[in-house]
């Protein structure tokens, strides 16, 4: 079988979406992967190495098999929603996340080479509610 893009099928053939699905917003995105790391909580995930070293195309592009961003691209839903692969680069992008706030979830200078998905879903929480210590460092550094 060969691979083509939606393009590319659209030239040979009336391609219709069976059915649409509701956009969702970044918190419920976020939610989401939190909620199907959760689902297994004792699944060992492999962690990026050193993201905050790499060179940012680089960083882009770094990915690892049965990471915590694996997990998100292996749901349909977040597929369906617009998640393209599980890079680095495209974690960012779909779940609308700065290079430091994924760095706190992925990287392996905070636990290894490896995660516990439970240790994860706490870590993706976190980008919806925030680091207590960082709203407090706020409060003390702009008052």
């Amino acid at each position: 079988m060969k691979h083509q893009t939606l393009h590319e099928l659209q030239t040979i053939a009336d391609v219709k979406p069976t059915a649409q699905s509701a956009v969702m917003t970044k918190t419920q995105r976020i939610e989401r992967w939190a909620e199907l790391l959760e689902q297994n909580p004792s699944r060992s995930l492999g962690a990026l190495v050193g993201t905050e070293h790499l060179h940012p195309k680089v960083r882009e592009e770094a990915r690892t098999a049965g990471s915590a961003i694996t997990v998100a691209f292996e749901d349909p839903l977040l597929r369906a929603s617009g998640l393209q692969d599980d890079s680095h680069g495209e974690a960012k992008r779909f779940f609308q996340l700065g290079d430091w706030q994924l760095h706190e979830i992925v990287c392996s200078c905070h636990v290894g080479t490896t995660m516990q998905a439970s240790w994860a879903a706490v870590r993706v929480r976190r980008t919806i509610r925030g680091s207590r210590f960082t709203a407090w460092l706020r409060t003390v550094l702009l008052h």
